[in-house]
């Protein structure tokens, strides 16, 4: 039986972390995590937000993710978009998804990240 999803892991180009310690650390405001010895000496890197975690996996070669992405549940997403923008994240507003806000972004390998907002409802 599946009791949690424990990870997700995205791809990578080598040479990359500190560009993803960038962008995942002081954009997103994840936390690196410090991966196993025999691990980290595959390169990559590992960030962590309360229980979600996001593994960053060397490749090579490497071919970013441009349709399969994690999708983040954000509080406070207009201005969680406007900060990241602020920060030299893309931000790009989708309003597809029924009872959402939402707006997609690329770390800077070009791998594609969801994020999304409940929009809250009001009872009558």
């Amino acid at each position: 039986m599946i009791v949690a999803l424990d990870h997700v892991q995205l791809a990578a180009p080598p040479g990359s972390e500190p560009k993803l310690r960038a962008y995942y650390a002081d954009v997103l405001g994840m936390t690196e995590v410090r991966k196993p010895p025999v691990l980290a000496l595959r390169g990559g890197c590992w960030f962590q937000i309360g229980p979600v975690q996001l593994h960053l996996g060397i490749e090579d070669p490497f071919t970013p993710a441009r349709k399969a992405h994690p999708a983040l549940r954000i509080q406070g997403i207009h201005a969680y978009a406007k900060q990241s923008a602020a920060l030299g994240a893309p931000v790009s507003w989708d309003y597809d998804l029924p009872g959402h806000h939402r707006f997609f972004s690329t770390d800077p390998v070009g791998n594609r990240i969801e994020f999304l907002e409940p929009i809250a409802t009001q009872a009558g």
